[in-house]
């Protein structure tokens, strides 16, 4: 039987005679053409993020700091009062606020967890049983995903508009003679929860995006052990049962992570509701601007383009603190189990390690003392 030591002792290497022989293991050194490899296939890839991420992060930074014009934006130096007109800007009516883009992308955010995903998980948990036509129905669901979404912007502008498919089938085939010309886009006020146009808005989105959170859901129930499942109804638990207290905790990790993903998603949305309103007049006049829609309003359409720019700081910086937030919290309860299991097994290994260890150094030590002898 032998004996393995990970140690530095020259005396490890020894053999006693009538001892059991030991091994030594020493750590593989890194050789030049293994560090050339490495540095070939990161260098490119740091390369390229460095000169996509942090300079345009690094630019928009300077030029928040000038009054400048998109012709010459390093022109007037102001220092900080970018970000203190933004936060100290009044509300003027049928103008951008900021805060009220602010309101805007929290509620989307909010309202977006709220609907989609009791919709994506009670669709997703229905396709993963055996249904006729189950895989039409997932490609059905997750067409609208594939959609980009300058073009769901625009059939969803036609749709809603006075003279559109949605009030005609209401005024026409249902006889609701007052929403023959209503804008469902236009309600003018400061939108929020309180306007019409806010929730068209969410159905828009919910159509939009939640094929992405049920293909998610399926991918996780894939996953599920079907031994568990049989167990339960073995055990005489009814299937709202063990999709309460065996599936839909065993999807946890996917849930998380869409969410992680759907807020992200909602604080960075800029195109589709852009395309819906037309531009940022109807935006500032219903209140529905977002941090997006209002930084290019600002920046370009206004030609403010160091106010923009102080915009699309705020922007990530927010945008930074949430991730870093939603990480620290909630997605560590994944990440960190895995990390914290290998941290304990290797404890293990270098206890069992050591204790070998110690046990071959009394044995080399015995050996020595009875040649001596």
């Amino acid at each position: 039987m032998s004996t393995q030591v990970e140690t530095g002792d020259p005396r490890a290497a020894k053999t006693a005679r009538g001892s059991s022989p030991i091994v030594t293991s020493r750590k593989k050194k890194v050789t030049w053409k293994r560090r050339v490899e490495v540095i070939g296939f990161t260098v490119p890839a740091l390369i390229v993020y460095v000169a996509f991420v942090f300079v345009p992060i690094g630019y928009a930074l300077v030029m928040s700091l000038f009054d400048g014009t998109p012709i010459s934006p390093f022109t007037n130096f102001v220092g900080f009062e970018n970000f203190t007109g933004i936060f100290t800007a009044e509300r003027q009516f049928g103008q951008p606020f900021f805060w009220d883009a602010v309101r805007n992308n929290l509620l989307i955010a909010v309202a977006s967890l709220a609907i989609q995903g009791p919709i994506a998980l009670g669709v997703a948990l229905m396709l993963n049983r055996r249904l006729r036509f189950r895989r039409l129905i997932r490609l059905l669901i997750f067409v609208p995903y594939v959609l980009s979404e300058v073009i769901t912007g625009v059939i969803f502008a036609q749709i809603l508009n006075p003279n559109g498919a949605l009030n005609y089938v209401l005024t026409e085939w249902l006889g609701l003679e007052g929403m023959r010309f209503f804008a469902w886009l236009g309600q003018v006020g400061d939108g929020g929860i309180g306007s019409a146009t806010f929730w068209v808005v969410m159905a828009v989105l919910t159509w939009k995006y939640v094929g992405m959170a049920i293909i998610l859901f399926m991918a996780g129930l894939a996953g599920v052990p079907e031994e568990l499942t049989e167990a339960a109804a073995i055990d005489g638990a009814s299937y709202w049962q063990i999709q309460r207290k065996v599936t839909v905790p065993l999807l946890g990790p996917t849930i998380r992570i869409w969410a992680f993903l759907s807020i992200i998603g909602s604080f960075q949305l800029f195109d589709m509701v852009w395309i819906l309103f037309g531009g940022h007049t109807l935006l500032g006049q219903t209140g529905m601007h977002t941090m997006a829609s209002y930084m290019v309003t600002m920046g370009m359409n206004r030609n403010m383009v160091g106010y923009g720019s102080a915009v699309a700081v705020l922007l990530f910086v927010f945008t930074l603190i949430v991730a870093l937030i939603y990480q620290k919290f909630i997605l560590s309860r994944d990440l960190g189990s895995d990390s914290r299991a290998i941290r304990k097994a290797d404890q293990k290994k270098a206890r069992a390690d050591a204790k070998a260890a110690k046990i071959a150094a009394r044995e080399l030590t015995a050996a020595e003392t009875g040649q001596e002898t």
